[in-house]
């Protein structure tokens, strides 16, 4: 059987990407919701970083993207999401073969730790090994490429179809350029990398999910809630 256990990856990188310099890191709401979907559907969830750190990203710490309701979480140190972020695992304190669900959120950082990341990839290829679902949330697709099935050596998102932040979305954000010097890829062309085709949401922020399978993919970041919403129905069809 299946564990009935989800591991969220967030993402160990931050630079500068906003006004004044300001950080892109992990993005808060795309491991908060989902870590409540998870929570209110009955699983075990816990958090992972490649280095075991993380920083939150600065654009996700404003009021349009963290809402009242989620600061109250996030600020309060003793509740559940913000203690394992405080007390973040990392990929040597974690047996894949205890989870069944495997979530990358994002923030733009994840363009820069997520392809390298080999601690995480190595969890979620073995999560996909042992028939569970792998998922991930607007740029956490960056982590797909080098995330391969042993039996093929290839992506395991080799010849499915999968979303993801948008190139429109980069460039409406003024940040392809940011990316380039970070020697990254779009998510749109690590898809295409990975033998992948994507499927583009209607819009670059409408909330827009996709399952192929074992694989469940969101756009952006008010995607994360449909996404973990599901990535449960995959798993519950196991």
């Amino acid at each position: 059987m299946v564990p009935r256990k989800a591991l969220i990856a967030v993402t160990s990188a931050h630079a500068p990407l906003y006004p004044e310099n300001k950080e892109t890191g992990f993005f808060i709401t795309e491991g908060l919701h989902p870590f409540d979907v998870f929570k209110e559907n009955n699983f075990e969830a816990d958090l992972v970083s490649e280095t075991g750190t993380c920083q939150a990203d600065w654009f996700s710490t404003q009021p349009d993207w963290l809402p009242e309701e989620d600061r109250k979480v996030w600020e309060d140190h003793s509740s559940e999401f913000r203690y394992k972020i405080d007390h973040l695992k990392k990929p040597s304190d974690i047996n894949p073969d205890d989870y069944g669900l495997f979530f990358a959120s994002a923030g733009h950082a994840s363009l820069i730790d997520y392809p390298t990341a080999k601690g995480l990839q190595k969890i979620a290829s073995a999560i996909y090994a042992n028939n569970g679902i792998v998922s991930a949330v607007c740029h956490g697709g960056a982590i797909f490429p080098n995330t391969v099935e042993s039996k093929t050596n290839k992506s395991i998102i080799d010849g499915k179809k999968v979303t993801g932040f948008t190139t429109k979305g980069e460039e409406e954000e003024g940040v392809l350029d940011t990316i380039k010097s970070w020697h990254a890829q779009t998510i749109e062309s690590s898809a295409a990398a990975s033998g992948a085709e994507y499927i583009a949401p209607p819009g670059p922020w409408d909330a827009f999910t996709y399952t192929d399978g074992r694989i469940v993919t969101g756009a952006n970041p008010a995607s994360a809630t449909v996404t973990a919403v599901a990535a449960v129905k995959a798993f519950n069809a196991l």
